[in-house]
């Protein structure tokens, strides 16, 4: 496996690899003063030819720099899956996503590409996660829950069943989604209220 990023994020998607039996090749980087991170090399260059056959992690929290990436990279991309957490045989998780330690997935939802579904996170059945999305740690998400493509959950927060959250948005941290949320909104609170556009 490969790992694009040598930042936080990384190291804990170095942990899941390791954890599944994975052995990393190498990380790619473009921070020229990396040269190891878990004593795991640093390529400071991007290289399609370099370990052409092994599959690829973008391991950025950003959603957006994680998009950017994705479209310039030719390896594959995997999809990792830590030993403790639960997707459910019904569900389906797309390419260049992962799930961390102690997060669930429930039946029949569908999880887009590049997905982040972080540390101790829950979504339950029938959602709709949209590429590029980022669930943070700790978060609850009822049953029937569409989320647009880009959007970060923050930490802690909780969106109830049945509800659609657009692109672009940000949930802070903390907050209790209880109504629709509308394409590039920032939302903050208990229960969750527009604060700004992005």
């Amino acid at each position: 496996m490969l790992v694009y990023g040598a930042g936080g994020h990384a190291k804990v998607i170095i942990s899941i690899l390791k954890a599944g039996g994975h052995k990393i090749e190498t990380i790619f980087d473009d921070d020229i003063l990396k040269d190891y991170l878990l004593e795991i090399p640093v390529t400071n260059v991007y290289d399609p030819n370099l370990f052409r056959d092994e599959k690829l992690i973008i391991a950025i929290g950003d959603n957006l720099i994680r998009r950017q990436l994705s479209a310039q990279i030719l390896h594959e991309f995997g999809k990792i899956i830590h030993t403790s957490a639960v997707l459910d045989n019904t569900a389906q998780m797309g390419a260049g996503s992962c799930m961390m330690q102690n997060s669930v997935v429930q039946a029949d939802s569908v999880i887009g590409k590049h997905v982040i579904i972080n540390t101790s996170s829950s979504v339950d059945h029938d959602c709709h996660i949209g590429d590029f999305v980022h669930i943070a740690p700790g978060v609850v998400i009822g049953g029937n829950v569409t989320i647009g493509e880009n959007t970060l959950i923050g930490i802690g927060s909780i969106v109830i069943p049945g509800l659609s959250i657009g692109k672009n948005c940000l949930i802070s941290a903390g907050s209790v989604v209880t109504k629709n949320i509308a394409d590039g909104m920032i939302v903050r609170g208990n229960p969750a209220r527009i604060i700004s556009y992005k």
